[in-house]
């Protein structure tokens, strides 16, 4: 990258031991930095363009480098209007700092994510520089293509109980009477299955909202994990499944763990969902102590294991991830993203592979976390 005050033409006539102008962050290469940078001079000629900016540009650093800042980076806003012409830097009101990012518009239409930030040498004083920030738009729009996924997901999966609901309540009320006592209760059945349908996904998307934002809460409590592990399978006996098709093993000496009980039903509850539901013949869990990080802090180990198809190889990498589904369809696919979140929030890790039958195997470790006052 070159960095020059003048015109290239300039540039080269100048001594060699011509002073660069100082960039605010002795060291560093702006060719390192992550985003676009582009730095205009007091006379608003452009000293800097680095190399992120000529990728997300696609404009030669060397055309742009002592060229007016709004010929070397011609932006619009979404309206067409020239956007330096608009926000007038070296014009404008001496009280202005700067511009916040927004969407602008390169010719072609190539979208960029621009900020400034109009450097002055007092308060009230004229621009000494015009520094500005840019940024590609890939991230952003994988985040609108992610939200619009959600509601799509979430207007799917309600539509179908909310059908239900309604088809039934309406039945009810406008022909009581034609039904018996059986008939009426089979209804309500439905709607009430449907209700609590309804009522996780709401859940779910609580859930998504609070790990996104990091604010997922955990209230620690003694947990006995092996009875939750036996709960767990008696509901999925009483539901139908075989007992014989679950096999527990319970390590002995685990440690005292302290955790949200309601957030550790949630993680057995969905991977043995997974297990039962997409898996094949045994599901295997093992309850373990183990040891994490290299101070040898204890912890609770549990694996949840199938003798099923798998996960593709190729699939391992997304299997946390908003929306996976695997090979089967059913389900809102945000069941293992919730699951990384709140053992994540317990201060540990899970991870999948393929168990020793070829099935999923998902293992996930936790602290003991006992809390500060006890220790």
């Amino acid at each position: 990258m070159t960095v020059g005050t003048d015109s290239p033409a300039q540039a080269r006539s100048a001594p060699p031991h011509a002073p660069e102008p100082p960039l605010g962050f002795a060291g560093v290469d702006p060719d390192d930095l992550p985003d676009g940078l582009v730095i205009a001079d007091e006379t608003g000629r452009v000293v800097c363009f680095n190399a992120a900016a000529v990728r997300i540009t696609a404009v030669r650093g060397d055309r742009a480098l002592g060229r007016p800042l709004d010929e070397a980076l011609p932006l619009e806003d979404l309206k067409g209007r020239r956007w330096w012409a608009l926000t007038d830097p070296y014009g404008g009101l001496s009280t202005r700092r700067g511009q916040p990012e927004r969407n602008l518009l390169l010719p072609g239409g190539r979208e960029v994510l621009v900020s400034a930030r109009y450097v002055r040498e007092h308060p009230t004083g004229p621009v000494r520089r015009v520094v500005v920030s840019l940024r590609g738009t890939e991230a952003r729009r994988r985040t609108e293509r992610s939200h619009a996924e959600l509601i799509a997901t979430v207007a799917h999966e309600l539509r179908s109980p909310l059908t239900s609901v309604k088809g039934f309540t309406a039945t009810l009320l406008d022909k009581w009477e034609r039904f018996n006592d059986e008939q009426k209760r089979l209804m309500l059945e439905t709607v009430d299955a449907d209700a609590g349908r309804i009522k996780r996904l709401i859940a779910e998307l609580l859930d998504i909202s609070r790990i996104d934002s990091g604010r997922l809460e955990v209230r620690r409590q003694p947990v006995d994990i092996a009875a939750a592990v036996g709960r767990h399978i008696q509901v999925h006996t009483t539901a139908g499944q075989s007992p014989d098709r679950f096999f527990v093993r319970i390590r002995p000496q685990l440690p005292a763990l302290w955790a949200d009980p309601d957030k550790i039903d949630q993680i057995l509850g969905n991977l043995l969902e997974n297990a039962v539901r997409h898996g094949e013949g045994t599901v295997t869990i093992e309850v373990a102590p183990t040891t994490l990080g290299d101070d040898g802090e204890e912890g609770t180990e549990v694996t949840v294991s199938d003798e099923g198809p798998g996960i593709p190889e190729a699939s391992m990498g997304r299997v946390f991830t908003r929306f996976w589904r695997g090979s089967k369809r059913g389900g809102t696919g945000l069941g293992l993203y919730i699951v990384k979140g709140v053992v994540e929030a317990h201060g540990g890790t899970i991870t999948v592979g393929r168990g020793p039958r070829g099935g999923a195997e998902f293992r996930f470790i936790l602290p003991v976390g006992t809390p500060a006052h006890l220790l």
